[in-house]
């Protein structure tokens, strides 16, 4: 399969998307990237066993020296603690300021990489080789670098780009379906914001993309790289147009801290959002029957959950009120003026109070 290639304008940091088969195998173009022959490979135990070796061996062939950074899977830790991990590996094998930083990973490792790479003697290179579809579309592209807090998802962390982005697309072939359906979320998610084509071809080819047919896959990935990459260019730091894209996190980020970090998926909880968001959208008057039923039809045909949790809605607007789209005290919700028209709005306490009566109660 031809490798597609995404470019990421950022005016003081440009960088490309490579998206294809085999791409762990291209130890001259990861190699070109790196200031000196030295990396630290950042991953975690359930990615080691089935690409660490063959990473660890495509830069080899380069003369590229490779640190082992191996750290326990899952989002409960994404942590100070496992930062600081990294910190001291990294100390302790006195990395430098042009050793780089490669995560090998999905968005737990592509963010606590990302972060470290930004902080580590105040800034070293990094590179994101995301390993799951999640990682692909999404998490790896934009800069985005953090660790959660108990209060709050990604509240401590900074806007940082990699030098490169290898989406390898035969990594998915490892990845099992409920992760697999947990990326389709934020698949789902660039259709509804301001893709509406998009949005339809994903209707017509979901069964096909369900069972991971690969040309399918490809396009699907470029077309999400090519929308965020766009988005990014535009607003890198999200004063403006980036908050887009987070459709469904706002009330997604409640749904994982309210349940504990790791119950839900980020893209599990993000879809129960993105539901939410639609029926707060519906509540306004912008979206009618039709449109949330295509909404939810869509994302259980990607087996995801189209019913929130019922934490309470006091709790829901507990958290939501340390979401990093409050702006002073208040609020701001993606929401859907249509089906691929986002906009950011604030929603009357009724409207919040209806949405999550509705959204926690669908699907009986």
């Amino acid at each position: 399969m031809t490798t597609h290639v995404v470019r990421v304008d950022i005016d003081h940091a440009p960088y490309d998307i490579l998206i294809g088969n085999n791409l762990l195998s291209l130890g001259e173009k990861i190699a070109s990237h790196l200031p000196q022959p030295r990396a630290a490979i950042v991953t975690n135990t359930t990615v080691a066993p089935l690409y660490l070796a063959k990473l660890k061996a495509t830069l080899a062939s380069q003369g590229v020296a490779c640190q082992e950074i191996i750290l326990p899977d899952g989002e409960k830790y994404k942590t100070w603690d496992s930062l600081n991990l990294i910190m001291d590996a990294l100390l302790g094998e006195r990395a430098e300021r042009k050793t780089t930083l490669i995560a090998l990973g999905g968005g737990v490792i592509g963010d606590m990489t990302g972060f470290a790479a930004a902080i580590y003697q105040r800034g070293v290179p990094f590179i994101q080789v995301p390993t799951t579809l999640l990682a692909q579309v999404d998490s790896s592209v934009g800069g985005k670098t953090a660790i959660n807090h108990p209060l709050g998802k990604n509240m401590i962390g900074a806007f940082y780009q990699p030098r490169l982005v290898l989406a390898d697309l035969d990594t998915l072939k490892t990845l099992p379906d409920r992760e697999f359906s947990a990326g389709m979320a934020e698949v789902i998610k660039y259709g509804l914001i301001d893709d509406p084509e998009f949005l339809v071809w994903l209707e017509q080819n979901i069964d096909a993309l369900m069972l991971r047919d690969e040309s399918l896959l490809a396009q699907a990935i470029e077309r999400c790289c090519q929308n965020k990459a766009r988005i990014v260019a535009a607003d890198e730091k999200e004063t403006g147009q980036r908050a887009l894209l987070n459709l469904g996190h706002t009330f997604g980020h409640a749904i994982e801290a309210g349940l504990g970090y790791g119950a839900w998926l980020h893209g599990e909880a993000v879809a129960a959002g993105m539901v939410l968001a639609a029926y707060a959208s519906k509540e306004l008057g912008h979206l009618n029957d039709q449109d949330l039923s295509r909404v939810i039809q869509l994302l259980t045909k990607a087996k995801l959950p189209v019913v929130a949790p019922q934490l309470g809605p006091d709790c829901y607007k507990t958290l939501m009120a340390q979401d990093k789209k409050v702006d002073a005290g208040r609020i701001k919700f993606i929401l859907l003026r249509q089906l691929g028209q986002a906009y950011i709005g604030e929603l009357p306490e009724s409207a919040i109070d209806a949405a999550l009566l509705a959204g926690c109660a669908v699907a009986k």
